[in-house]
């Protein structure tokens, strides 16, 4: 798509208050495939003003009309789904079957099930002499990452539209070509002027004026545990809600009953899936002592498939960033079983899929989040031991456990300290709810759970 060269505020494109701009880049061969304005406080202000104006009618409106909305939306999507995929393949880097599969699928999937939830959720219940109500919370600032750029904003604007609350989205600056295709997308579905609202910009600038801004009642971000904290420290100076979902240094627990080489193969493919850029990876593999060096092997046969297979990461900046955390393990000791710091190719972001082996728990590599394509094989030598090094981050967010009996592998799973786990491969459901323990955030996404957020609760006594 051709990218705008203004700001989607109230029902239309608008020209940017300042001239500066953000040069957006193909991570493939690193040339600059469109320009869009660098959003200033003042953008951000017209936006929340138009967004604030709305929302008095747009959360008077019968929660059914308001489905029918999003049925159209998801309906755009569903039409404009090849343009989608070629526009984050373009500016994210990943392969175009992944794009079409997963960075269009998914959102799709996602906007569809807000369109039916609109229309079935209970926002008025009887309890005992009273009604309680559920309602719009109001403006929402809506802060989203690069790494899955069309699902992050759909699983905040669909549940937020769906509540009634009217948004401004400020989208990550490596990937705004899809928040703008999104913006587009609004306009064609017909969501009312000022609903939803754009501003593209950078983080420090447009993300902190959307933050910090009185008139906005509750902020969801998605990105770096660092920035998350500074945000909520913010809205609790002000109190005014936050939904954090944040950064992920999960398990993959590989119990002995389990099947070896399934348990290694999927945790290989998830770990290089979208290169590495998930933050519900499972980048730690725990695998028994007694089958260790055999899930070694596995690991580094697995990952060495996927040299070309994957494709680069975001920009230069996590380039340079993923590259240091493998030096950094090499030199902390851990062994290079697959992959290594060298980038396989002369021109584009490209990391190698990487497997460390002989990886102790307390080395930065198995702590810190690396979001890229590096994986972690940890040795652990009881179900208690698996335990403590499982649950040894600040880290919650996700996890995966493999056991040849279901109940034992859910027994481990509830011992986790995280927010979502896949037991024996367990499938996407975009009615569940995702979100961290810990440091990992605070708040759900997805399905009823992810409504809520965007909801308060009012009680009529008779």
């Amino acid at each position: 798509m051709k990218a705008q060269d203004g700001m989607y505020i109230d029902g239309a494109w608008r020209p940017a208050a300042g001239a500066d701009t953000i040069e957006v880049v193909n991570p493939v061969d690193e040339q600059v495939i469109g320009r869009v304005p660098a959003g200033t406080p003042e953008d951000v202000d017209t936006a929340v003003r138009a967004a604030r104006a709305a929302f008095p009618g747009w959360a008077a409106t019968p929660p059914a009309e308001r489905a029918a909305k999003l049925t159209a939306l998801r309906d755009v999507l569903v039409a404009r789904k090849d343009e989608i995929a070629e526009t984050v393949t373009a500016e994210l880097g990943s392969p175009l079957p992944f794009s079409q599969t997963v960075h269009a699928g998914v959102p799709i999937a996602v906007a569809g099930s807000y369109a039916e939830l609109a229309a079935t959720y209970p926002f008025e219940e009887k309890v005992g002499n009273s009604t309680v109500y559920q309602e719009p919370v109001g403006v929402v600032g809506a802060i989203t990452p690069w790494n899955y750029p069309l699902h992050q904003i759909v699983a905040k604007v669909a549940p937020a539209l769906a509540a009634g609350c009217t948004v401004v989205l400020k989208p990550a600056e490596d990937t705004p070509l899809t928040a703008q295709l999104f913006a587009e997308a609004v306009a064609e579905a017909g969501v009312p002027a000022g609903v939803f609202n754009l501003v593209t910009g950078l983080g420090p600038v447009a993300g902190q004026a959307l933050a910090e801004h009185p008139d906005v009642d509750l902020v969801s971000f998605t990105g770096s545990t660092a920035v998350g904290k500074r945000i909520g420290a913010t809205a609790g100076a002000a109190v005014k809600r936050v939904a954090l979902e944040l950064g992920g240094k999960s398990a993959n627990v590989i119990l002995p009953s389990a099947d070896l080489a399934k348990a290694v193969n999927v945790g290989v493919a998830n770990v290089m899936s979208n290169s590495g850029q998930t933050c519900s990876a499972w980048t730690r593999m725990l695998v028994h002592t007694a089958r260790y060096d055999e899930a070694v092997e596995l690991a580094a046969a697995a990952a060495a498939k996927y040299g070309d297979r994957i494709g680069p990461v975001v920009s230069a900046k996590q380039q340079a960033r993923v590259r240091s955390y493998i030096e950094k393990g090499v030199a902390e000791g851990a062994r290079l079983v697959a992959g290594g710091p060298e980038s396989p190719r002369d021109q584009g972001y490209f990391v190698s899929p990487t497997v460390f082996a002989d990886v102790t728990p307390d080395v930065t590599i198995a702590q810190e989040e690396i979001f890229g394509p590096v994986l972690s094989i940890i040795r652990y030598e009881d179900e208690e031991d698996a335990v403590r090094i499982a649950n040894g981050t600040v880290y919650g967010l996700a996890g995966a456990v493999w056991g040849d009996d279901e109940a034992e592998a859910v027994a481990f799973a509830r011992r986790l300290d995280t927010g979502q786990v896949d037991i024996n491969g367990g499938r996407f459901n975009p009615l569940a709810p995702f979100g961290g323990y810990k440091q990992s955030g605070v708040g759900r996404e997805l399905g009823s759970h992810g409504l809520s957020e965007y909801l308060q609760t009012k009680s009529l006594q008779f």
